[in-house]
């Protein structure tokens, strides 16, 4: 009875890792797939690589392990990881592979489609009109016009020009 009271007391329903907060009572490799830039199987990569069962429930993680959880996110190639489960694999700009998460991520994929607009590449100039990029077909689909409103069109009542009389 004293030693649940113990865990209890040890137990903390918000645990900060990497700059993002995770539930406490979900188990650590579900809990950190809800970081931005970690999938499941990432999330259990680094549980093994941190030396972390990944099915305990993240409240129960020491201090220690937390900062050892952080310091693999931010550098997993230097803790062992594949180079093929990174998501910036020869990175246009260094060439090196690394890893990115939340903010870096998001900032990282708008610059992306910025260089595509700036040297007018296909994907670029899709990307710029608002259209499908990756081949789909946009007979049927993908047919949210930007003018009028954004209906299309559709359902828009015209202006009588008949006189009143």
């Amino acid at each position: 009875m004293a030693e649940e009271k113990g865990e209890k007391e040890n137990f903390q329903y918000l645990v900060r890792v990497a700059n993002a907060d995770l539930d406490g009572n979900k188990i650590l490799m579900q809990a950190m797939a809800k970081i931005k830039g970690v999938s499941y199987m990432f999330a259990n990569m680094i549980c093994t690589l941190a030396g972390i069962d990944p099915k305990q429930k993240t409240g129960y993680l020491k201090e220690e392990q937390i900062n050892k959880l952080t310091e693999v996110l931010q550098d997993p190639v230097k803790h062992g990881a594949p180079e093929w489960m990174l998501n910036r694999r020869n990175d246009p700009e260094s060439g090196d592979n690394k890893h990115l998460l939340s903010g870096d991520l998001k900032f990282q994929k708008e610059n992306d489609i910025k260089r595509l607009r700036m040297i007018k590449s296909y994907r670029g100039v899709r990307h710029a009109s608002g259209l499908p990029t990756r081949g789909q077909r946009t007979k049927s689909n993908f047919r949210k016009s930007k003018s009028r409103g954004g209906k299309g069109g559709l359902g828009v009542k015209r202006q009588k020009t008949g006189k009143k009389g």
